[in-house]
């Protein structure tokens, strides 16, 4: 019996294990192999690279689609689906050379098409790419994006605003799981470090029907660091110097790989002093610290494939409130915020003959304290949410795809601090949804429906009539949603996408029972607990155009909401503090961005890239809305070049970006003048021995302008946003 038992269970693992293998030779156009072309699962999170032949190969792989990644720098990036169906399969590939960006496969959506099949226009970046530019922050570098904004206090606390639409509106997720920090806070920023991030995406609209609530505005979606190639160990070391705060970012990670198994880890420090202004003084208590470490596990074979990871992020950040004492100190003073956040995540993938399972699940773990003038918080909320997502992907009939899924959260908010600004609450959220592609020669179309429900409770607290009274509250909000796209190429050089999508966000837990100072914000906020969930619908056109040597885009979008959630202050002063009220009114908001890109022939080291976008949002009473980003106009000039053998891939850019004069404000908002800033950027990757840098020299901010952005929180003090500085990276594999 013991014997049949072995048998048994050895023939089930073969089974499992089921030796699908893939292989190819990656070529040019004149048949000559390429060495080093990337070629990346994503699904499996395997990667591999060419030999010195041009031929790479996979084990284990599972039966049904596979989509492969063919990526090598200066050719066209070839995003290729096989069909495992026999034990041993055969692909060649044949790279074409390109003077453009390549074309991504896109993530955050829910077919996972390279973004020139895609029925939404998705914004892709390396972060790589930001980091070119210099930006200190990850919310600084989003914000070069045509569409994305931030609200800023100083340096250390960045909000994303995409087209007009912030804090709760704003869907943030990293490692697949979305993020839930208490970020209905002007003051609470991302709580993401850009080390160990590979990319982020970023949908610009309506994304309920993939992500629910919360996701009225858009999403930002971050992919976290590839793992090594299979049967390779990697050590990476980086480090950036900023000349304005005298500050530092120096990461160290390492990664490895077996044809199963993968791991990674990565650690990461960040200190900065108060920021300089033009005049020379430096922002009091403008300092932060912030220590990040990431690490991951991951095991795939022919059947299933599975990662965990985990991420620590503390942030220690000094709040500015005046231009007081200078110093180039890194020790934050009072007041100032302590946030520890933990993000744990499963991303498992099982498939079957013809279908396949995506689970993702994910705990956060928010610890975020507020100290006014000593050691002892004064104000203490940990918010702690479970949630999981699950979408089964149908078989394919004929040309349509299908997806059918669930999706809901679980989170509790638990106060431990003297005061209180919102109370101890339960929210869970519960959704159901399906949608369906259907491709046919160049056109694309995709829609599909979904419901959710979201019940939220508190306790109440206090003494009625008190400050930080909270009533409890025992609140139920359903949304029907819809979304309906279609893509077309109207020549084979020109792009159309008109998208139709409704979404929903249900009123926060501050929205609705706030009571007390917001210290971070130095208000006094009261909720409304009779808000109605925010109900929109969005129209947006996208027209690309793209040649050899030129590309144009242009986005047109407009955005009706119903019951529109806003602060208002009443003419009310408590404690030295204005009183602000939560209400609600329908709002419009319009607008689009514009953008082309010249590579001239014969001047193939010489790019030209401009992009303006703008944003008008109003309340139903013809009034504007707050917190609406000015237009823009962003040029850059980057030329290309390689010196002899020592330095590669080198790059140069030069950057004018304008922001206009800001007057359509809202009532207790101000007008903000425009200005122009002086970006230039050098680097490339040097060769010492055996050894590659990749280095990158920028000047930010070079003509030292004295300006105060619109979406600045320290705008109300007159201070203004950071002088010059200068950034220096090194970026390089140890072995």
């Amino acid at each position: 019996m013991k014997n049949y038992i072995i048998a048994l269970v050895l023939g089930f693992t073969a089974l499992l294990q089921a030796q699908n293998k893939l292989s190819g030779t990656v070529t040019t156009n004149d048949n000559q192999p390429l060495k080093g072309v990337s070629v990346y699962i994503a699904e499996l999170h395997k990667g591999t690279t060419t030999n010195e032949q041009g031929v790479y190969s996979f084990a284990n792989l599972p039966n049904g689609n596979i989509k492969l990644s063919f990526i090598f720098i200066g050719f066209t990036t070839q995003n290729k689906t096989i069909n495992l169906q026999e034990k041993e399969t055969l692909f060649d590939v044949t790279m074409e050379e390109t003077l453009f960006e390549m074309d991504e496969v896109i993530v955050s959506t829910a077919f996972n098409k390279i973004q020139s099949q895609n029925v939404m226009k998705v914004e892709h970046a390396s972060i790589k790419e930001l980091q070119q530019k210099g930006t200190s922050t990850l919310i600084e570098g989003l914000a070069t994006i045509p569409g994305v904004s931030q609200v800023s206090t100083g340096t250390s606390i960045g909000k994303p605003v995409i087209r007009g639409l912030s804090g709760n509106r704003v869907l943030v997720y990293s490692q697949g799981v979305r993020i839930e920090n208490q970020q209905f806070g002007d003051e609470h920023g991302l709580g993401l470090n850009d080390s160990g991030v590979e990319s982020v995406e970023v949908i610009k609209g309506p994304a309920s029907l993939l992500y629910g609530s919360d996701a009225l505005g858009g999403v930002l979606y971050f992919n976290p660091e590839k793992f090594a190639d299979a049967h390779t160990f990697k050590t990476n070391f980086s480090q950036k110097l900023f000349s304005n705060t005298l500050g530092s970012n120096t990461s160290l990670g390492l990664k490895t790989s077996t044809e199963n198994w993968k791991f990674l880890v990565r650690g990461n420090y960040v200190t900065h002093s108060d920021y300089t202004i033009p005049d020379g003084d430096r922002v009091t208590n403008s300092r932060y610290n912030e220590t990040d470490f990431k690490t991951g596990l991951g095991y795939s074979n022919s059947s299933f494939s599975t990662v965990f990871r985990y991420n620590f992020n503390r942030l220690d950040l000094g709040l500015p409130e005046e231009m007081g004492e200078q110093t180039t100190t890194k020790t934050t003073d009072y007041p100032r915020q302590g946030v520890d956040n933990h993000l744990l995540s499963l991303n498992s993938v099982v498939y079957f003959k013809n279908s396949k399972l995506d689970l993702d699940l994910g705990y956060i773990a928010n610890d975020r304290q507020e100290f006014e003038d000593s050691p002892t918080a004064i104000l203490q909320m940990k918010l702690k949410t479970f949630n999981y997502n699950a979408k089964y992907h149908l078989p394919k009939v004929g040309k349509m795809e299908s997806i059918v899924g669930v999706q809901g959260m679980h989170q509790t908010n638990t106060n431990f601090g003297e005061e209180y600004l919102i109370p101890d609450a339960t929210t869970n959220d519960l959704g159901v949804f399906g949608t369906a592609n259907y491709e046919w020669k160049s056109n694309v179309i995709q829609g599909g429906i979904r419901f959710d429900n979201r019940k939220l409770s508190s306790l109440e607290h206090g003494e009625s009539g008190e400050e930080g009274y909270f009533q409890a509250i025992d609140k139920s909000f359903d949304s029907f949603n819809a979304a309906l796209g279609y893509k077309t190429n109207l020549t084979q050089e020109l792009t159309l996408r008109l998208n139709l999508a409704s979404g929903f966000r249900a009123p926060n837990l501050a929205e609705l029972s706030s009571n007390g100072v917001h210290e971070g914000t130095n208000r006094y906020e009261i909720g409304n607990a009779n808000l109605k969930n925010e109900q929109n619908i969005q129209t947006d056109l996208n027209l690309e155009y793209k040649n050899t040597h030129f590309e144009f885009f242009v986005n047109g979008f407009y955005n009706h909401i119903n019951n529109y959630i806003f602060t208002s202050p009443t003419g009310a002063v408590l404690d030295d503090n204005v009183v602000f009220e939560y209400i609600q009114d329908d709002a419009k908001l319009f607008g689009g961005e514009v953008g082309l890109h010249l590579h001239p022939h014969p001047l193939d080291w010489l790019h030209f890239e401009t992009s303006f976008e703008t944003v008008t949002g109003k309340k139903q009473n013809g009034d504007y809305l707050p917190l609406i980003p000015a237009n823009n106009w962003n040029n850059t000039i980057r030329t290309e070049f390689s010196i002899k053998n020592w330095l590669k891939e080198g790059f140069a850019t030069l950057n004018l970006n304008t922001f206009f004069n800001q007057n359509n404000v809202s009532g207790f908002e101000t007008s903000s003048n425009g200005y122009t800033l002086l970006n230039l950027g050098l680097g490339g990757k040097l060769t010492v021995g055996k050894t590659v840098f990749n280095l990158n020299l920028n000047g930010n901010n070079l003509l030292n302008k004295s300006y105060i952005a619109h979406l600045s929180r320290l705008k109300t003090d007159g201070i203004p946003n950071i002088g010059r500085n200068i950034v220096l990276g090194v970026n390089f594999d140890i072995f």
